[in-house]
């Protein structure tokens, strides 16, 4: 046997990103079959027999080229934009694990903020409701809000109002007045937030979520734009905060940083009562959550 007959016979193995496009082509097809027309607001029409969306509706719902989506599922090696993997997901109704797995799959990172993180469990959940009275909740090392508990939410301002896209502390202290007029020493917390924000943006530099964080702070905000021209950085620590309550009044706490993982990564924030008087308004904050938490119906 030649070695060019062993070569033919041998099998070519596929590289890691072979794979992942395949399987990026498939899981793409299976989601699209999977939804029916009505469900996007699309007519059935008579003559469909392709189970599910057609390539070209998924293309449209998607703003992107059908020759473009076409390559995709058929596994060609294109390049592939946040901003279009994040349509795909909206058109083809993915959940949060779905649309993880299709930003894993293009080896991409998801930039919007997250909603779902592997280290608010059931258990780190319950830890929040038990520090109630006192505020408390689950930050990311980009400052998204991923869980909080009752009063935390009514302590700078109503933050079930905020729309999950804008529940990060940057985006709320540059930009939310509500939440701007609660803090009390407003241009040295916006100092020293945008100096920790450099220091850990060191280590993501080139992640898509952060820079598009960064953008919109500096294109939406000139205080931002101000403090991070300063080239400061200072390293997460505990601290001493007073915020102005609109139903309490002024509060003093002090402010504890406790790591679910690895340093950067993953923190619950706790808000302990300096003295007496903000002990007494967390807990009257903590009975006025309690009375606008719907009631269950039935």
């Amino acid at each position: 046997m030649t070695g060019q007959e062993t070569a033919a016979q041998s099998p070519r193995r596929e590289s890691g990103s072979e794979i992942r496009r395949h399987e990026l082509a498939a899981f793409l097809r299976s989601r699209r079959e999977r939804i029916a027309p009505e469900q996007v607001g699309l007519p059935r029409g008579r003559r469909r027999r392709t189970p599910g969306l057609r390539r070209e509706e998924v293309a449209q719902l998607s703003a992107v080229g059908v020759t473009w989506y076409t390559w995709l599922e058929q596994a060609r090696d294109i390049q592939v934009s946040v901003q279009v993997l994040d349509a795909l997901a909206r058109a083809l109704l993915l959940d949060p694990t779905e649309r993880a797995h299709l930003f894993r799959l293009a080896g991409s990172v998801d930039p919007t903020p997250a909603t779902v993180c592997p280290s608010v469990t059931p258990a780190v959940r319950a830890l929040l409701e038990q520090f109630e009275p006192f505020p408390a909740c689950v930050q990311n090392s980009r400052y998204d809000i991923l869980a909080h508990n009752r009063t935390y939410g009514l302590l700078l301002g109503d933050l079930d109002a905020v729309p999950p896209e804008d529940r990060n502390c940057m985006v709320l202290c540059f930009t939310n007045e509500d939440w701007r007029s609660a803090i009390v020493h407003l241009e040295e917390t916006q100092r020293l937030m945008a100096a920790r924000f450099r220091a850990t943006m060191a280590g993501h530099l080139a992640e898509p979520a952060w820079k598009m964080l960064l953008k919109r702070l500096r294109t939406q905000s000139p205080d931002f734009r101000e403090a991070w021209e300063r080239y400061e950085v200072v390293a997460h620590r505990g601290k001493r905060k007073e915020f102005l309550n609109r139903y309490v009044g002024r509060i003093r706490v002090d402010h504890t940083d406790l790591w679910l993982g690895p340093d950067p990564g993953p923190r619950m924030l706790t808000y302990v009562p300096a003295d007496e008087v903000s002990r007494e308004r967390l807990e009257k904050l903590h009975a006025i959550a309690l009375e606008r938490e719907p009631v269950p119906s039935g």
